[in-house]
């Protein structure tokens, strides 16, 4: 018990041993005070209008719709495909067994930001990705889809980039 309050006091004092006053003393004397700097010249500041804006819009141009991908059915994926979340989306996925893909709620666009780590294809463009029905809808950094999946199983998802190349996503 003694070592106990030993430690203590002994933690305290070295606590207080760093520490100074930096309060100004009033009654010191003033040469103690330090010199100003000297003034730095500033160079002169130039001032004018902007040029209008080009094009006819400040804001760019909308991404393409979120079209049926060529090659994709989208009846036959709508009934075999399973209801899904966008909560359930969240979190880490291997994909085709190869690299991983990462999907966050943080809002990007329309969509959610989400992206790829070791991917190769259009995959590694993937920026954002949404929940429409029942397909998750991966898209690039513009925001045109590259891709989608569906849900298959739980922790599982197929579908196809829209050059055709088979994603297969599980946890």
């Amino acid at each position: 018990m003694q070592l106990r309050y030993a430690m203590t006091g002994l933690v305290v004092a070295l606590a207080l041993a760093g520490c100074d006053r930096t309060a100004y003393n009033y009654n010191s004397n003033s040469s103690s005070v330090p010199t100003p700097l000297t003034a730095q010249p500033v160079p002169s500041v130039q001032g004018g209008q902007l040029p209008p804006p080009s094009g006819s819009s400040q804001f760019p141009a909308a991404p393409a719709s979120a079209s049926p991908m060529p090659g994709a059915q989208p009846g036959a994926v709508a009934a075999n495909a399973l209801d899904v979340t966008k909560e359930s989306m969240v979190g880490s996925w291997r994909v085709n067994g190869s690299c991983d893909m990462f999907l966050t709620l943080t809002n990007l666009g329309s969509g959610s930001r989400g992206g790829t780590r070791g991917c190769v294809g259009e995959l590694t463009a993937m920026g954002s990705w949404e929940v429409a029905g029942k397909q998750v809808l991966l898209k690039d950094r513009s925001g045109n889809q590259i891709g989608s999946v569906y849900k298959t199983a739980d922790n599982r998802f197929e579908g196809q980039t829209s050059t055709g190349q088979q994603i297969s996503l599980s946890r």
